[in-house]
């Protein structure tokens, strides 16, 4: 199923930043250009990156200086995350440009990499839930709180998963069909964002 297969590159990624757990670490692709597996996992380490900036810039002692230059990191992660679920989406559209749309399809309320970039979120979370259910030096009850919630992303998991792989095959059979809209973010753009646009006056 897509979504295993997708998992376990996002676990992949994670992985292998946490061997280093830094947000400014070099990033290298193990999967060849013309690979699926090359976007999922570009597409999480992203999202990795991105997590541990949101923890850096809720730090209440950092510099004003500092959190500037973060919130144009996220900024431009933001952007990043955007644009590689857009080549995801690119992906599935190539794979399924001759099924034939029967009488009567539906198209979903979101597309396949939306709901891929949702695992993809949800891999850091369990990821990260865990790390805090095995935390040695937290309380028991801390842990065990973290356990309980641990239950509950792996259940959310599951039925995310089950989710994509069905829209997939309805797909793959006609009966849902997919219909992409660019997401057209105004506020990196110096012609859509006023602000931006006046600073070139």
């Amino acid at each position: 199923m897509f979504s295993n297969f997708a998992f376990g590159i996002f676990e992949e990624s994670i992985d292998k930043y946490h061997i280093e757990d830094r947000v400014d670490q070099p990033f290298e692709n193990p999967y060849p250009t013309d690979d699926i597996a090359h976007l999922l996992y570009r597409k999480n380490w992203i999202d990795t990156v991105q997590w541990h900036y949101e923890d850096l810039i809720r730090d209440p002692q950092i510099d004003p200086d500092a959190a500037l230059e973060l919130k144009r990191k996220i900024d431009a992660s933001n952007q990043q995350r955007t644009d590689l679920v857009e080549y995801i989406d690119s992906y599935f559209l190539e794979k399924y440009k001759r099924v034939s749309i029967a009488d009567g399809a539906q198209i979903n309320t979101e597309s396949p990499a939306w709901a891929i970039d949702r695992l993809s979120i949800l891999a850091l979370k369990i990821y990260h839930m865990r790390e805090e259910a095995e935390r040695a030096d937290a309380s028991g009850a801390h842990r065990e709180a973290c356990r309980s919630k641990l239950q509950v992303l792996l259940e959310q998991r599951q039925d995310l998963s089950t989710a994509i792989d069905q829209l997939l095959e309805d797909i793959s059979k006609g009966v849902k069909y997919m219909k992409v809209y660019k997401q057209m973010k105004m506020y990196n753009d110096d012609e859509l964002n006023p602000v931006l646009r006046g600073k070139r006056k």
